[in-house]
Formats: C-alpha cells, sequence, structure tokens
C-alpha cells in the first residue's frame, strides 16, 4: 500500500488556488518572472504585492525554487 498523500510545500496548493484563485503554474511564472532571487526577498514581495500569507509565499518559493536548482 502507498501513500498518496502530498507532502511539503505542494501540500499548500489546493489551499493557495482555493483562497487566491489563481492556478499554481500562474504563481510560479510570477516568481520566476521577478528580477528577485533570493528566498526571502521572493516571499515578503508575494506578501506585500500580492497579498499572500507568509506560509503561503513561503511554500510557493521553495518548490519555485527547489525545481530552478534540479534538486
Amino acid at each position: 500500500m502507498t501513500d498518496n498523500t502530498v507532502k511539503g510545500p505542494a501540500a499548500y496548493f489546493p489551499s493557495i488556488e482555493k483562497k487566491y484563485g489563481r492556478p499554481i503554474a500562474e504563481w510560479k511564472d510570477l516568481i520566476r518572472s521577478s528580477p528577485l532571487t533570493r528566498h526571502m526577498e521572493l516571499v515578503s514581495w508575494l506578501k506585500s504585492e500580492h497579498g499572500l500569507g507568509h506560509g503561503h509565499a513561503n511554500a510557493l518559493v521553495a518548490h519555485t525554487l527547489s525545481e530552478n536548482s534540479g534538486t
């Protein structure tokens, strides 16, 4: 029997889409197109410019940056 429960930052994705009304791909595109590159700078930007909560912003940035680095 396998456990199909999503873990890590992606576990937040359904609630992010529901709360903010944008698909995750759109948020990731915004993060990738930002001139900012540091994790906490991006988190602060999502919070101040797009109204995300800290946990949601952190999850999106962590997942996006990990994809970009290939880890």
